[in-house]
């Protein structure tokens, strides 16, 4: 397991989102540089998104989740294209931050 998971659950559905494009991106001197890219699985997780046993430097980083894809998929419309959830690495511990969608809105915390 990497330093960085995440999952998605579509509250609608009360089940996983699987096949949701997830980007990792790095703040770094006023700009946003990709750092990671990947595809939820089955149950709506991203475990390896990160190479095993790198670390992210401290600073500002941000998860792109294209949801407007997954909602296409199942001809259902959405409010939200993307979803972009912004946060700090201060440690080198682990951080799993989970999505919780709907078509028509969004929660996120600091899982475990």
């Amino acid at each position: 397991m990497s330093q960085l998971t995440t999952h998605i659950l579509d509250t609608s559905k009360g089940k996983p989102a699987a096949g949701v494009h997830v980007i990792l991106c790095q703040h770094h001197r006023s700009k946003w540089t990709e750092v990671a890219s990947g595809i939820t699985n089955e149950d709506g997780r991203i475990t390896n998104l990160l190479r095993k046993n790198a670390k992210m430097e401290l600073g500002k980083y941000k998860l792109k989740f294209e949801t407007q894809e997954y909602f296409a998929h199942q001809s259902i419309e959405t409010l939200y294209p993307f979803i972009e959830i912004v946060f700090l690495v201060t440690t080198e511990n682990h951080y799993h931050i989970p999505l919780l969608l709907n078509p028509f809105g969004y929660s996120t915390y600091r899982g475990s």
